[in-house]
């Protein structure tokens, strides 16, 4: 694993400097340009590269949801983003990245296809349809039979989390997390991850709305929730949606005395990369991200190849355990 030392190299700033970021410490005073080489450099560490592949020369799209200064505050996109940027250049694709608002600076149609990345409502599926026929749909379901899309299955990731902490005896466990829409606001997505605690915690007579909290995704809406909760008795465990929300709600469990795990245990979900540099180190479900964005580019080249019937394909994922949770059991280490 990379250190800290390293990516403070790799980004040409201090130790302490980095250290602050990758915890998203608000009180940091750095410009958006080193935030993000920081970011990237993390990243290009964490991830494993492959050898180029030779392949027919393509141009692709790819439709990001997110805005740059959007990103920083959402590794778990850019990791996507990575994993697409990677699947173009073993296959030696010409990509483009564009915002949906600047697509209409671009002729889609010029084209091979489009990877869409994000949450989009109904209305801008049905837009993207008729700009450009080949899109695949990269953390998000359209649910249309002519559409390719690569998924994670964030309900058996949520399982994944409350089985394991039930196994351990831990009957109280309380939830962070956020809530998005499709950026023309027409839509409101479910959390599946939301909706799956619910249901667990409830078939069990578990379930106590006061540790339930939902905002949106972010490292600052984690510690705001998690400063309201710990004015009152805390469960024994939290499972937070996101490492990102995860970054906040330690600091701010830290700042009022807790000891994480020793008075709470914490595990979130992504393992984006700056989950291995927070103190304590994130227990968390990894999802696969970059495999996620590198899918996505070989369901676009079956597309322009050919292929008519459209595929949805889901990702597994897996339960790492660190500093951030007791462990008692077992299950991965890393």
């Amino acid at each position: 694993m990379a250190t800290i030392k390293d990516i403070a190299k790799g980004a040409n700033v201090s130790i302490a400097t980095v250290s602050r970021v990758l915890n998203m410490d608000p009180t940091l005073s750095v410009t958006q340009e080193t935030k993000q080489r920081i970011f990237e450099v993390a990243e290009a560490l964490d991830y494993r590269k492959k050898g180029a592949k030779k392949g027919k020369a393509r141009s692709f799209a790819m439709i990001y949801w997110l805005t740059d200064e959007e990103e920083l505050n959402d590794l778990y996109y850019m990791a996507i983003r990575h994993g697409v940027e990677s699947g173009c250049r073993q296959q030696h694709i010409q990509l483009q990245k564009m915002t949906f608002p600047e697509i209409a600076d671009h002729d889609l149609s010029g084209f091979d296809g489009a990877i869409v990345i994000g949450k989009y409502s109904r209305q801008e599926v049905e837009y993207l349809k008729g700009l450009q026929p080949h899109l695949i749909f990269v953390d998000y379901d359209p649910k249309d039979e002519m559409i390719d899309a690569v998924l994670t299955d964030l309900r058996r990731a949520t399982e994944k989390v409350l089985l394991h902490l039930e196994s351990e005896g831990i009957n109280t466990i309380g939830y962070i997390g956020g809530r998005e829409s499709s950026k023309d606001k027409a839509e409101m997505f479910v959390d599946p991850r939301e909706t799956t605690y619910v249901e667990f915690m409830k078939a069990r007579g578990k379930y106590e709305k006061k540790w339930h909290r939902t905002g949106v995704f972010l490292s600052e809406d984690g510690y705001k929730m998690m400063h309201e909760l710990v004015k009152s008795e805390l469960p024994e465990a939290f499972f937070i949606a996101s490492d990102t929300l995860a970054i906040g709600a330690l600091r701010a469990l830290q700042e009022s005395g807790y000891n994480v795990p020793n008075d709470v245990a914490v595990i979130s979900i992504n393992d984006i990369s700056v989950s291995k540099y927070v103190s304590p180190r994130l227990s968390t479900v990894r999802i696969h991200t970059e495999m996620m964005g590198e899918e996505a580019v070989s369901l676009l080249l079956e597309r322009v190849g050919g292929r008519e019937i459209s595929k949805t394909v889901t990702l597994a994922s897996e339960l790492v355990l660190r500093e951030s949770h007791q462990v008692v059991n077992k299950v991965k280490e890393t």
